[in-house]
Formats: C-alpha cells, structure tokens, sequence
C-alpha cells in the first residue's frame, strides 16, 4: 500500500489526484460532477469510475484524504471590536482557515447588524474582542446579541480571555454550539491566530462536513481534514518551509486565479527591506490568504474589465475594443463560457493577468512618505514581497491557457509603481497538475513524499 487516493469536492467538480508515495509521482487523475446538492456519492462514484478507466484499475490505498470547497466553502461571519485590530485578526484567522468571509463586523453589533449575519446564514461565526484584560463590554454585548438570535451555527471565541467563559455561557444557555479557543489578539499589536485556525478546521470537520452532506461518503475515504483553501495553503507552507532532511523553495507566493474570485496565498515575514523604512500597522501572519471576490474570471469579468481598463484588456489581447466588448458580453451571459477561438483565448489571459495583477498588488504591502516632526518618513503597511523567491499560479486559465508566463508576469513589481511592494524576480511556476492541494492534504501524515510531490510537478515557465 504505497498509494494515496487524495480527494477535492470542489464546487462544480470533485476531483482526484493518485500518487505513489514510494516515488512521489501521479500515477492517476479522475474527476466527476460534485452532486452534494443531491447525494455527493454519486459524483465521488464517477470521479472514482473515471480514475479507474484511466489507471486500469484501483490499488488498495494507504490514505485516501479529501478537501472540501463544495457547497460554496465555509461561508465564516467575524466579529470583532475595532476594525483595524481585533476585527482585522479576526478576518486573518478566518481566511487562513480557508473560510469564504461573507461577513465582518466591528464594535457593538447592532439590530440590524444581527438580522444582516441572520439573512447571510454563515457556517461558523467568530467572535473576538477585547485584548486580555481589556475592554470587557463588547464581546460579552455581542455574546448576548448573538445568544439571542435566531442563528443557530456554532461560534467560536476567540477574544479577551478575561470574558470568554462568561460569553459562552451565555451562548451555551441559549443553546448555541461553543468553542472556545486563545485571543486572536492577546496584547495590542500581537497576532495569535493559529489557535482559532486551528478551531476552525475542527469545527469544520466534526460539523460542517456532516452539514453539508459530505460524510454520506464516509466509508468510502478515511477523512475530510480541511476546507481545500486550506490545503492550498498548508501546501504552499510546505514547499516554502521544507521539512527537517529536504529544504523548500523559501518565501513564496501562489496565486489561484478562479472562476469566481482569485486567491492569494504567501509564506513569507513581509518585514521591510528598505533602507529606513519603518512599518506601521498590525503585523502580518507569515502564512496569509486574501481573497478579492470582485476578481473571478467568470462570475465578475465586468468588474476586472471596469478596474482594468476594457481598451487596455483589448490592447493586451490584440483586438479591437468592439470586439472585446461582445467577449464580455458572451462571458457575463453565460458563466461557463469557454474560449471558442484565438480572440477569446488571448482575451482570456489578458482577463486573468488583470485579475492576478490586481490581486497581489491588494495582497501585498505598499510604502508611503509621511511627514513627521522629525522630517519626511518611509511607512509600510502590509508585506514586503519584494525579496519572495518564488511565485506559483493555479488555476484553470493558468494551466490550459498558452501563456502561464505573461499572465505571472502581471504579479510582479512595476518600476511605475514603487509603492507597491510585490516580489520583484521571484522564479515563476505552474501548478498545472493541481497537486497543491493535494500536498497539502499529505503534509502530515507523509511529509517528505508531499514535498517531493510538489517540488517535481511545479513546472518552471517563462
């Protein structure tokens, strides 16, 4: 039993991935439809039929592990009191866990707050607030608010320490699900959010897995160990960090660039590198996942051509506005469009260089001169990015379209933009098997197989 079955039940498609764990090689990919709104072992039964065609047969596997982003993903609501500090760790928390935020909120919630994360039927809420020994009133106001609702999702909390069993006590009364876990900001300025990670992915897989009806499947793998944004993540964390007998890439970035948002994922302190810059802000996790849900190749094509410029989009691509004007339309009436010729191809990539571009641009820090007593001052708020090594696109436009290169390109710094502080000669690689996630998931068990696995099939371009 050298083999592992790895498993992603995506949105749209539940795909698998068979690697032997003695070479680290793929020796299978499958897929079939993800049918979690009507019984999800239907798709993992077509998805297995079809890997099975392809290898000639199924071996007997030694892991057979899944990732889920079915569903819609983990749809997480925050909570926090300031917005730029416990609402802010909160968020960092919540996406490093792989959740999808539909919703953060700062500061007393209010009626109408409560009827909004109501209406927005989150999986998990998290509730923070307060460093330990300070403002007490607000998480345990927010407590009671919440307590009092009609939700009826589990909370985690994970604020000031002082009031923590108090709020759960109040939700607990009112018959809500609670964890309680470290405060995602201990001390003003120090962020602590491995712990509520860490809650989250429990919860995720004792609750969330059961409701969304994923484990009707169960006998048919060993776990569901995380939401797949998570597993892309704990991927990339393993081939930047390497294990204690193979080193990894060092600070990297990856870049997923998606039908309905683009994600990015870096590994990297984000310390300044210039010369007299002071950085001002909340610090940064060295692993940190944004995701611009207004930058999704399909779902919000308009909004990329709006932020990007449609001349420029069609200048990119080599046609003439006119003609880019009717590849959108095609596009924003029909989300599953595919390029039918050249036109639509080279529009497609100009399409996902813009997303990409502005993405990391959002993701990474930028500096600014503000003028003090003392003179003029270099202020850097965010991560540097400038020294990454590496930089690493995914996604289906990156691995089916011509030009990988040209669309990475877009990620990285630009003289005209000194402020931004994106990776400035990192080596550019595609994950063109989709193995990230799959890394991710091997992580623990087989360490060195996983990082193996990713450092042959990250496939250098350009």
């Amino acid at each position: 039993m050298t083999s592992a079955l790895l498993i992603d039940f995506g949105s749209t498609f539940t795909k698998l991935r068979a690697v032997n764990l003695e070479t680290s090689e793929i020796t299978g990919a499958g897929q079939g439809p993800s049918t979690v709104a009507t019984d999800i072992c239907e798709g993992l039964n077509a998805a297995l039929a079809d890997l099975e065609a392809r290898m000639g047969g199924l071996p007997d596997f030694k892991h057979r592990l899944a990732c889920s982003s079915a569903s819609g993903g983990l749809g997480m609501v925050t909570v926090g009191l300031v917005k730029e500090l416990t609402a802010e760790a909160a968020k960092q928390a919540a996406l490093g866990a792989g959740a999808k935020l539909t919703g953060a909120f700062s500061y007393g919630l209010t009626a109408t707050d409560v009827a909004e994360v109501e209406a927005l039927s989150p999986d998990i809420i998290l509730l923070a607030g307060g460093t330990d020994g300070g403002n007490t009133d607000v998480i345990l106001e927010n407590a009671g608010k919440l307590a009092a609702s009609q939700l009826a999702c589990p909370i985690i909390i994970a604020g000031n320490r002082q009031v923590a069993d108090e709020a759960a006590g109040m939700l607990v009364a009112a018959k809500k699900t609670v964890t309680i876990t470290e405060n995602v900001m201990p001390e003003f300025g120090t962020l602590n959010v491995e712990p509520a990670r860490a809650a989250i992915r429990q919860v995720f897989i004792e609750r969330i897995v059961h409701a969304k009806g994923i484990d009707k499947a169960a006998d048919m793998f060993d776990a569901v160990l995380m939401p797949t944004p998570a597993a892309v993540l704990e991927g990339a964390r393993l081939l930047s960090e390497g294990t204690a007998n193979t080193p990894g890439l060092g600070p990297l970035v990856v870049v997923d660039v998606g039908g309905a948002t683009t994600d990015v994922h870096s590994v990297a302190s984000g310390e300044p590198t210039g010369e007299g810059v002071i950085f001002h802000g909340l610090p940064e996790p060295h692993l940190k996942r944004t995701v611009e849900g207004d930058l999704g190749m399909r779902i919000n094509a308009k909004a990329i051509a709006e932020a990007a410029g449609l001349d420029k989009l069609a200048a990119a691509a080599g046609i003439d506005e006119g003609r880019a004007r009717d590849i959108l339309d095609a596009i924003t009436g029909n989300v599953e469009h595919l390029p039918k010729d050249e036109d639509e191809k080279r529009f497609d990539e100009a399409l996902a260089s813009a997303a990409l571009g502005l993405a990391v641009a959002r993701h990474a820090g930028a500096v600014s001169i503000v003028q003090t007593v003392s003179g003029p001052v270099s202020m850097q708020t965010g991560k540097d990015l400038g020294a990454v090594l590496t930089l690493i696109g995914t996604g289906g436009v990156l691995a089916h379209g011509g030009n990988a290169a040209a669309v990475l390109a877009s990620g990285l710094a630009d003289p005209k933009e000194p402020q931004s502080l994106r990776p400035k000669a990192p080596e550019l690689l595609l994950d063109g098997d989709y193995l990230l996630f799959a890394c991710g998931l091997l992580a623990d068990l087989e360490p060195e197989a996983a990082l193996t696995l990713g450092l042959k099939h990250m496939h250098p371009v350009g």
